[in-house]
């Protein structure tokens, strides 16, 4: 697939964006594409300490996200800002997102995959369902005619964390670099996503980390002898 011209990823969750393409829209980022990221919730679930304060909690994990988006060379980052956990595909969520999309403009969009079977994060299958409700909304005047945004068509639709694959992004070693070091900016997650502990730990439990990120791109590259991220490619918009 050509590189893009403009790209816009939209994710549940700080840092479902890195986990799901980041290496891929590191590497569009390196070569002219720009590149915009759509979060969807606040972030407010992502602790595992019951006395967490969540309005820090929520301020600490945008700051996280708009450093992981310098890290991918990302132009910008837009935020929806619903509840954690508690994510709807309503006309609400439908209409704010296909005026993203619309402002945007982007020839490519990239979203969680909403028919992957045996998903337990209800935020995952929400999102890739409002992701597609709001590119056929987008492209269509009657859907939120009040929007001062023009319609708009995106080109493809490449969705992460694919329940059948049909596409793979190769990259190289700067864009997985890039992948990592944006993962590694959510340290609010090191404990309870990435498995890494404070203490004289970390850097071990880092590099770990690391190297099952990189491991889990050398499966699904594979066949093409290559280190690639995933994805179903839909091209009927």
């Amino acid at each position: 697939m050509s590189v893009p011209g403009r790209a816009l990823a939209i994710g549940a969750h700080p840092d479902d964006i890195e986990f799901g393409c980041g290496a891929t829209l590191a590497r569009w980022s390196r070569m002219g594409c720009v590149v915009h990221l759509l979060i969807l919730t606040d972030g407010s679930k992502g602790s595992w300490d019951p006395g967490t304060d969540l309005t820090d909690l929520i301020a600490t994990r945008r700051s996280e996200q708009r450093a992981a988006a310098r890290a991918l060379g990302a132009a910008e980052v837009h935020f929806l800002g619903e509840v954690d956990g508690e994510l709807v595909a309503g006309a609400a969520q439908r209409a704010e997102v296909c005026r993203i999309i619309r402002l945007v403009r982007a020839d490519t969009v990239l979203g969680h995959d909403p028919w992957k079977r045996y998903r337990l994060h209800p935020d995952h299958r929400e999102a890739g369902l409002l992701t597609v409700e709001s590119i056929v909304a987008a492209r269509d005047p009657h859907f939120f005619p009040d929007q001062v945004e023009a319609p708009h068509r995106p080109e493809r639709l490449l969705l992460f964390e694919p329940d059948e694959i049909d596409h793979l992004e190769p990259v190289d070693s700067v864009d997985l670099r890039a992948k990592l070091d944006a993962l590694g900016c959510h340290r609010s997650q090191w404990r309870s996503t990435m498995g890494i502990e404070a203490g004289p730990a970390a850097a071990a439990q880092r590099l770990a980390f690391e190297a099952r990120v990189t491991a889990e791109l050398d499966r699904a590259g594979a066949e093409i002898s290559a280190p690639a991220e995933p994805f179903k490619l839909i091209t009927e918009l």
